[in-house]
């Protein structure tokens, strides 16, 4: 591990030596001061009033304070949004790491999509997003993540990859849930503004949904039916789950109707080709996007693929990923192969098994979705750990013993019983270690130990989380009508996209000094 530190020190040295690192957006405890802030939203901020009323007078006042801080904490710190000529735009990075993901981008923002009816400034905001989510598509389609511009310094531009990357790619991991991410910020927006909003639906956006769809068709395809595979991704270092195996291709593969995703939404490459809740996830997103394609009989031969495909997709893992487990009975498998072969395991980034009512799969109260979960939470899970900080789902992106705080929300939005929640709950005040924030992951044995200290999505879950169980997500705005919000952007700084004030990778010692976590 620690050859490992070494060696990525020496990749990103070079990146902190010419990037102008970024403390103010890191102040702990508490947000960065209004002057500072990307984007501020008085609607968010009533929210933010409101919420933590309600959880002070309910006894949660830690955890109000906690939602006060990580709600806001993507547009304090994350955004820069345009709109000007060229027209709306906007650039979502994932914190520490100065590029946009397509994954990280949808999440950070979910907690503020049910605003987009009554706010236009959160509308635009939303609206640049899925234009430049569309763009980001268009670009290079089977890649994660995208810079801010195309003169910004990747760590990764020696990565082998197929079809080539461009200049404006980060990293051209090919992960499903990235292409079932531009999808679901589309469709949820669509909801919430009960599908009154349409403008989104331009031909750039059309042609992006389209390439999604036949990149969808072609990964269903077996190994042995590809000559010439559509994708491949290669990596020299040394660690194996940064590369395909097999010159790049991934694992075998046999068609079975599932899409194949060789990474994981933790960017670690999978043991099995098919990553089953990604494939949940992007079936539900499919079918959703084809009502889009239908409003006013627009795109109706595209939205008959798009029914078709979800169903595939659908059926594929009821027939291929549902096994009979000799403790739990029939779950969900984490992967499979289409040979007959599966990986019984879950991992904290979503989409998870644990996940699945989340994504709207399937209901929690499902019995195959409520054993999987039985096993998912059991030491049964490999990637399943309890000790004196916690008990939750980690991941092997973070090693053994680390419990990520994204895996212990997702455990309280999915239970109904109320000792659980509170016991969620608790873990997630204590996983702040104080900073006021949530990580990426925290060691099982002290939360002060922990990794990523301005990880976005992971707070905007948090804000997801509380506005569910304090019931406000629904309540909050609906007498307000359209535009009735006052709402203030504030004005971008004076750089370009390219010179956004964005901290890399904080070092050891930053990590340590600022916020007094364990990089390890």
């Amino acid at each position: 591990m620690q050859s490992f530190k070494a060696a990525l020190q020496q990749v990103l040295s070079p990146v902190i030596a010419n990037v102008k690192t970024s403390t103010e957006n890191l102040t702990v405890p508490g947000r960065p001061p209004v002057s500072k802030r990307r984007f501020t939203s008085l609607g968010v901020e009533h929210v933010i009033e409101k919420v933590k009323t309600h959880l002070e007078a309910d006894g949660k006042k830690e955890l109000g304070e906690l939602f006060e801080t990580c709600y806001p904490n993507t547009l304090d710190t994350t955004v820069d949004h345009r709109d000007d000529e060229q027209g709306l735009d906007t650039i979502v990075v994932t914190g520490d790491i100065p590029a946009m993901w397509l994954r990280d981008s949808t999440n950070q923002v979910a907690p503020y999509i049910h605003l987009a009816r009554s706010n236009p400034p959160i509308r635009n905001l939303l609206l640049g997003l899925i234009n430049r989510q569309a763009t980001c598509i268009l670009s290079s389609v089977y890649s994660n993540a995208f810079k801010a511009s195309v003169h910004q310094w990747t760590p990764w531009e020696k990565d082998v990859v197929k079809p080539a990357v461009n200049a404006l790619v980060w990293e051209g991991k090919y992960e499903l849930d990235s292409l079932a991410a531009f999808l679901k910020l589309s469709n949820a927006f669509y909801a919430a503004t009960g599908g009154d909003d349409v403008t989104f639906v331009t031909e750039k956006w059309v042609a992006a949904v389209r390439v999604v769809l036949e990149t969808m068709r072609v990964q269903q395809k077996g190994s042995l039916e590809e000559e010439d595979p559509a994708y491949r991704f290669v990596r020299f270092g040394n660690v194996p789950t940064d590369t395909l195996i097999l010159e790049g291709r991934g694992p075998p593969a046999k068609r079975c109707g599932l899409v194949k995703s060789p990474f994981r939404p933790s960017d670690d490459a999978g043991t099995y080709p098919f990553l089953v809740p990604a494939n949940a996830m992007a079936s539900i997103e499919v079918s959703k996007i084809a009502i889009i394609l239908e409003h006013g009989n627009a795109y109706p031969d595209l939205a008959s693929q798009a029914t078709t495909l979800a169903s595939e997709i659908k059926q594929a893992i009821y027939s291929h990923a549902v096994f009979d487990h000799p403790r739990f009975g029939r779950i969900f498998a984490y992967e499979v192969d289409g040979f007959g072969n599966a990986l019984f395991m879950d991992d904290a980034n979503i989409p998870s098994l644990l996940s699945l009512p989340y994504l709207g799969f399937v209901s929690a109260d499902d019995q195959v979705y409520q054993q999987t979960r039985a096993f998912v939470l059991s030491n049964s899970n490999p990637y399943y750990f309890s000790g004196p900080a916690g008990s939750g789902v980690g991941s092997p992106h973070t090693g053994l013993g680390r419990i990520w705080p994204m895996a212990v929300i997702m455990q309280a939005m999915t239970s109904s019983d109320k000792k659980e929640i509170e016991g969620c709950l608790d873990t997630i005040v204590k996983s702040a270690a104080g900073t006021g924030y949530m990580h990426e992951s925290f060691q099982m044995n002290n939360a002060a130990k922990f990794t990523r200290p301005w990880f976005a999505w992971a707070n905007s879950l948090l804000g997801e989380l509380v506005l569910q169980i304090t019931g406000m997500k629904i309540e909050l705005y609906a007498a307000t009508g359209a535009g009735k919000t006052i709402e203030k952007q504030v004005e971008p700084q004076a750089q370009e996209h390219k010179e956004i004030d964005r901290s890399v990778e904080m070092s050891a010692e930053e990590t340590l000094v600022k916020v007094g976590g364990d990089p390890s």
